[in-house]
């Protein structure tokens, strides 16, 4: 089976080499609306290509690391769901969080990317190798990012920067390939 999804080479080339993948989670995995039932619990809305894309990732070897401001029951069972087993709740200071991450991995920033969307993830976002923002992220978040993702928030915007990853790394093809057997 051939993939029908491309991405610029320059893209690709700044993306070679990542080998953790750190995502914030409202706006980027969520469409950043907070929900809130009668009881006043918070409630999440998480598309399955984003969590697909997330799983794909470490059969590529790239590690996803969440980090995010917020913390809920609905995150944490979402996040066990998926395997992601490395993650920062509660963290608006971002940074210290993923060089935690990183000293654990034996990594450094030179083979991570992140996907962010909004002030607090300007800090890594900058320290990347590569970095991603989906379309209606804050301005400052699009004018540090190297891709803006066609796709929305929580509608596939994380999903298409794993893809993105996951060209990169150039396991897209065989992982294609045994999805399609």
């Amino acid at each position: 089976m051939t993939p029908a999804l491309h991405f610029p080479p320059e893209l690709l080339l700044q993306a070679q080499g990542v080998r953790v993948a750190f995502f914030d989670i409202d706006g980027v995995l969520t469409d950043g609306g907070l929900y809130f039932s009668a009881e006043g619990e918070t409630l999440k809305r998480f598309h399955t290509l984003d969590g697909h894309g997330l799983k794909l990732l470490p059969r590529a070897g790239i590690t996803p690391v969440v980090i995010t401001g917020r913390d809920s029951a609905p995150l944490r069972r979402r996040l066990d769901a998926l395997g992601i087993t490395e993650a920062h709740f509660g963290t608006e200071d971002k940074r210290p969080a993923a060089e935690a991450s990183l000293a654990k991995l034996g990594l450094d920033w030179s083979q991570a990317a992140a996907i962010g969307d909004d002030w607090p993830d300007l800090p890594v976002m900058r320290r990347c190798a590569f970095s991603a923002a989906p379309p209606q992220a804050h301005a400052e978040a699009l004018a540090t990012a190297r891709y803006t993702t066609r796709a929305g928030g929580g509608m596939g915007a994380a999903r298409e920067f794993c893809d993105l990853l996951l060209v990169a790394s150039g396991r897209y093809a065989s992982l294609l390939r045994e999805a399609a057997e």
